[in-house]
């Protein structure tokens, strides 16, 4: 496996989802930043089923445990390893389908990489459990990119094609208070509704999550192979459920025209901005100073309550499965922390390798 990412700024998860825990080792982190516990712990809360209605059953403390790295709220300049236990944890649902393939989840695949050794309980590896370690690592990169004046936000945008209105950077930030963490209370409440009768039928529903960095310094990337949205892509992409990356206009731009995608410059102040922002802040993989704007977009939940067709592959027989146990009808109001997590820990790595952030802070 590979469970790595960033190059001086580097991220390491480890555990499973009905492991003993979950956690990240945070290697390079700069030392002097000012890191407390409660930093932490507030990042992961975003992250927790709390009173969503798309959510799992699934109840965990999730409370942070500082292993090191951290020393009396100051990093040290060694490894930040992050862990939460795991606690409500029952594996009697998934041993009654343990060898029958869920479709849409990588049963099949890991079955077939791994020998059949891999961690079937919950998902294992592949389940959206592992991202409390992102969050965990990413509360630690926002401190440091909060020493460069650079934030991150994000948002729901779209919860099983509702889509929710074009909403003001003001009230994207006012969005952590609405359960499904949608700027829009009218469209938040289509989106409530839907997930309940999707619910009530067994099935689950996917969506779109906005995230938006903004005072990203001018030139954070290295063209041609570690481009800023590449890299920022694979982030992402390596959060479950994730089937889709696009920056500013996206898929949208290749249905216009070159004088409707292009950004104008201009000169405000002492600065070089563009009138339009469909690049998305990004320029031949390298930052221009405009917020950058990236979409990712989260297929349904793939542990359904709904009969479907599959196969035993312990017997090699056609058969049908049922998914019980705790699952998200919704994955998309829980991953917005994990979105603006994994944005984080990649301007972090660049902004260092750009020597805008300091070994140590002073």
């Amino acid at each position: 496996m590979s469970n790595s990412i960033g190059k001086l700024f580097t991220i390491t998860s480890f555990g499973e989802s009905h492991g003993k825990c979950i956690g990240v080792v945070v290697d390079g982190c700069p030392a002097g930043l000012a890191v407390a516990e409660t930093d932490i712990q507030t990042e992961v809360d975003k992250r927790r089923p709390g009173e969503s209605p798309a959510a799992t059953d699934r109840h965990e403390k999730d409370k942070v445990e500082i292993l090191s790295g951290i020393s009396d709220g100051l990093t040290t300049g060694a490894p930040v390893c992050l862990m939460i236990r795991n606690e409500d944890v029952d594996d009697s649902d998934y041993e009654k389908i343990r060898y029958k393939l869920r479709p849409g989840h990588a049963d099949y695949t890991a079955h077939m990489k791994y020998g059949g050794f891999h961690d079937w309980s919950g998902g294992g590896r592949f389940s959206g459990r592992i991202t409390a370690g992102f969050v965990m690592a990413g509360a630690v990169a926002k401190k440091a990119l909060n020493t460069i004046g650079a934030g991150i936000i994000a948002h729901t945008v779209e919860i099983g094609g509702i889509a929710a209105r074009t909403a003001s950077y003001d009230e994207i930030k006012q969005a952590v208070g609405d359960p499904l963490r949608c700027a829009d209370s009218a469209a938040s409440q289509r989106m409530t509704e839907l997930i309940a009768e999707v619910k009530e039928a067994g099935d689950s529903l996917g969506g779109i999550i906005e995230g938006i960095a903004l005072n990203v310094p001018v030139g954070l990337g290295e063209p041609v192979f570690d481009n800023l949205d590449g890299e920022l892509a694979r982030a992402l992409l390596a959060i479950p459920a994730v089937k889709g990356v696009e920056f500013g206009a996206g898929f949208s731009s290749a249905r216009m025209k070159g004088s409707q995608n292009n950004d104008p410059f201009r000169v405000e102040g002492e600065k070089v901005i563009t009138t339009t922002n469909n690049s998305g802040g990004i320029n031949g993989g390298i930052s221009n100073g405009m917020p950058l704007v990236v979409r990712v977009a989260v297929k349904p939940t793939s542990s359904i309550a709904m009969e479907q067709d599959t196969v035993d592959i312990d017997k090699m027989e056609n058969t049908t499965i049922t998914v019980g146990g705790r699952h998200d009808v919704c994955i998309v109001p829980r991953a917005v922390v994990v979105v603006e997590a994994m944005m984080a820990v990649t301007l972090c790595d660049f902004a260092m390798r750009a020597g805008l952030i300091p070994r140590v802070i002073k």
